[in-house]
């Protein structure tokens, strides 16, 4: 204790304060309070700034995170907005397909009031931008069995190659080795519609076994025959796109676009039961 009342800094200290009693109080008795108000002022100044200073920062320091979360609740509410309406939207948008698609069931039930039908989900496609062999979500619990053909909008798709109890393996039109009995709908020339391993990467089959003299051309509409093939009569299978003359075998080829869409259709109708009569 006593080592530290005779050290410089409790002697500067106690000047100090001397200073600041005794002056203060020598000018007020001499009139001088003015002065001592000023001086006091001033040293005070600095230290008033820098509070005022520090407290801005803290109210603004503050304000900031304030703000931050406020901002933070705001953007995780329009996520929330914007899920719920992308939701909407994408009920929306199956609604209207499923409404498309029963108006196009229904159509054909009034065009085909002979015709048995069973809606079917694509579960599993082979790869490639037109797919020849695809499954579906529907078997023999349901009435479907081989042979059975597959159609979508009243176009041909394919027929059914293997049904168990809950699903179903089917080729489309492009399978290499299909053949459908056809016939041009304009002119009535008969052939037979054919599956090509080399068309069917461009989506495409051909109508063989036509006279070179056949009255076809290009934008022709192709139709089942109904003989031959487990197709109805009058179903359409696609329509002309290019024809092709041999010289040496007196015969023409004539190249088939598809009717029914085989690259991204995921629903088609099975004919379980129809009339084979034929016109």
């Amino acid at each position: 204790m006593r080592r530290f009342l005779g050290s410089k800094f409790f002697i500067v200290v106690v000047l100090i304060a001397i200073v600041l009693t005794v002056v203060p109080t020598v000018l007020s008795a001499m009139g001088l309070r003015s002065v001592v108000k000023d001086a006091a002022l001033s040293l005070l100044s600095p230290i008033q700034h820098l509070c005022t200073y520090a407290t801005d920062a803290v109210e603004g320091f503050t304000s900031y995170f304030t703000e931050f979360d406020r901002v933070v609740e705001e953007n995780n509410a329009l996520r929330e907005k914007i899920l719920e309406l992308e939701n909407q939207i994408d009920s929306a948008l199956e609604t209207e397909q499923m409404n498309e698609w029963l108006y196009d069931y229904l159509e054909l039930k009034r065009e085909h009031a002979d015709f048995q039908l069973e809606s079917a989900n694509v579960t599993g496609r082979e790869s490639g931008n037109y797919m020849t062999v695809f499954t579906l979500d529907k078997g023999t619990a349901h009435g479907v069995e081989k042979n059975m053909p597959i159609i979508s909008k009243n176009a041909i798709v394919g027929y059914i190659t293997e049904a168990g109890s809950n699903w179903s393996k089917a080729v489309t039109i492009l399978e290499s080795g299909q053949a459908i009995g056809a016939y041009v709908e304009r002119s009535g020339a008969v052939g037979v519609v054919e599956g090509d391993f080399s068309l069917a990467s461009q989506g495409l089959c051909k109508l063989s076994y036509l006279g070179a003299d056949a009255d076809v051309e290009v934008g022709d509409r192709i139709l089942s025959s109904g003989y031959g093939s487990v197709y109805p009569r009058s179903l359409v299978i696609g329509h002309v796109t290019e024809i092709e003359k041999d010289p040496y075998s007196q015969s023409i080829t004539v190249y088939i676009q598809p009717a029914a869409s085989l690259s991204d259709e995921d629903r088609f109708m099975i004919i379980t039961e129809y009339d084979t009569y034929t016109e």
